[in-house]
């Protein structure tokens, strides 16, 4: 089936009347893009808090945090005053959950009405597949690290091979609940939040003594050096929500009448409550161990101070969040590749996404320095994540949030979204300049932006690049978007 077909053929299976689809948590989910009919359309706002909550509950968040006050110096009123400011960002992703309702599509196939059809191709073939597997290797990571440490203990007779078995179990479930998909999702998630809330409840419960509430620096940094650190903290924090611009595919389900405030809210509060608690632990917890934690990863702080029965529960709060976040990646994912026209079916493609991040991870496990390998993709991805949720906003407050699924699969030259040549000018240079623009005020250990360090080092790759990009983005696009939404 050519490309040109096999698009049109989608949206109207998604349209005929008495399509025998159903969203169950027992079946796997056979639709990919296609559009959702509103006789199909089922759920609440309010169910969009717990799919988002269980990713949050997050040892990667006990890292970010820790990393604060033992890699970058920063005290620790200093560190949590950046996680507060930070969260406001998690209004973004919310925002752009609003848009699935409204197209009743992928957020991978909304975004043709930015980049148009072929531009759209070259976005999410980088950025909504292959960066996707990055992202799985960054939440897997972490848990093959500790999984493989209490196989060690548990009498496991290879400590190079264990952590890359957990990860080759964790990826295969993982894969097996985007295969699920959205009705699991959905209906899985409040019992894994709620159980991940009660297992990180205890934990934090029986460190708590342990740690140093009135940790000070030895060397308390100010000035320059004390922002450079502040706003390289800011960058780390950001790149969560900044990367969760597959929220619209989570909420395309939602019937057309269901109020955006709902969405936004539920959307936003479900990653920033679990988020902001889990972080500020990490913050203090990295004000009380030692930098010998850096060379295998914060957790293990965590599980030596753990009684036996503790540990093991421990270790699989970790591996269920890795599988609740990176299922929800795996499930978005595997529609980018239909998305550009690829002729393959989402179960397929999640399968090939989940091999993807499974080699990625096993790499980063081979590192020697886990928590300065997380940090830096983590900056490193803001190149890319920062200017495409900021022009992907902006065209949501542009547009009113009006998105029509027929334009959206309309491929044929002339359509709505053909723009020029099939390619969204304002759509691709506002992305492409927002990213150089972030790129340009990076501050990492190895790539420091000329930008930034003309004002001595400073990491304003976040303000400047969403500034950049949605200002452009605006100027660029906003009298032909006028003109879509008023045709």
């Amino acid at each position: 089936m050519s490309e040109a077909s096999a698009v049109p053929t989608l949206r109207a299976a998604a349209q005929e009347p008495g399509s025998e689809f159903v969203d169950a948590a027992n079946t796997p989910e056979t639709r990919g893009i296609e559009l959702i009919d509103d006789t199909q359309r089922h759920g609440r706002a309010r169910d969009l808090f717990f799919v988002w909550s269980a990713p949050g509950v997050s040892v990667l968040n006990i890292t970010v945090g820790a990393s604060m006050t033992l890699v970058l110096g920063l005290e620790i009123w200093q560190a949590l005053l950046v996680v507060l400011a930070s969260s406001v960002l998690a209004i973004l992703p919310g925002i752009v959950a609003i848009s699935g309702p409204a197209a009743g599509t992928s957020g991978s196939v909304i975004q043709r009405a930015i980049y148009g059809i072929h531009g759209n191709k070259i976005v999410i073939a980088f950025y909504g597949w292959f960066i996707s597997g990055v992202f799985l290797a960054l939440n897997w990571v972490a848990a093959s690290f500790i999984g493989g440490e209490l196989l060690g203990r548990w009498g496991f007779p290879a400590p190079v091979l264990a952590p890359i078995l957990v990860a080759v179990v964790v990826s295969a479930i993982t894969v097996l609940v985007a295969v699920y998909g959205h009705a699991l999702i959905l209906k899985a998630y409040m019992g894994i939040s709620i159980g991940l809330f009660v297992i990180f409840a205890l934990v934090i419960g029986f460190i708590a003594p342990t740690l140093d509430w009135g940790f000070s620096q030895p060397a308390p940094l100010d000035g320059v050096p004390l922002w450079v650190s502040i706003t390289i903290a800011f960058a780390l924090m950001a790149s969560s929500p900044l990367s969760f611009s597959n929220s619209a595919d989570m909420a395309r389900y939602l019937p057309r009448e269901t109020k955006a405030s709902g969405i936004i809210g539920a959307t936003s509060l479900g990653q920033l409550f679990p988020a902001v608690l889990i972080t500020a632990f990490g913050v203090v917890l990295g004000g009380s161990v030692g930098p010998e934690t850096l060379e295998n990863g914060i957790e293990y702080a965590l599980l030596e101070n753990l009684p036996v029965w503790l540990a093991p529960l421990f270790v699989l709060g970790v591996l269920v969040n890795c599988i609740s976040l990176n299922g929800m990646t795996t499930y978005t994912a595997s529609m980018a590749l239909q998305s550009i026209g690829v002729p393959i079916r989402r179960i397929p493609s999640a399968i090939l996404i989940g091999a993807l991040g499974c080699a990625f991870t096993i790499v980063l496990v081979l590192a020697s320095d886990l928590i300065s390998a997380v940090n830096l993709m983590l900056q490193f991805l803001l190149i890319i994540s920062v200017p495409t949720m900021g022009v992907y906003v902006a065209d949501i407050v542009l547009r009113r949030n009006r998105y029509d699924g027929d334009d959206l699969f309309d491929e044929r030259p002339g359509g709505m979204f053909w723009y020029l040549g099939g390619f969204g000018v304002a759509g691709l240079v506002s992305v492409v300049v927002g990213g150089f623009a972030t790129a340009m005020f990076l501050s990492t250990t190895v790539w420091s932006g000329p930008w930034g360090a003309a004002l001595g080092g400073l990491d304003l790759s976040v303000p400047v690049g969403l500034i950049v990009s949605v200002g452009l983005y605006a100027l660029l696009a906003g009298r032909t978007v006028r003109a879509q939404i008023g045709a």
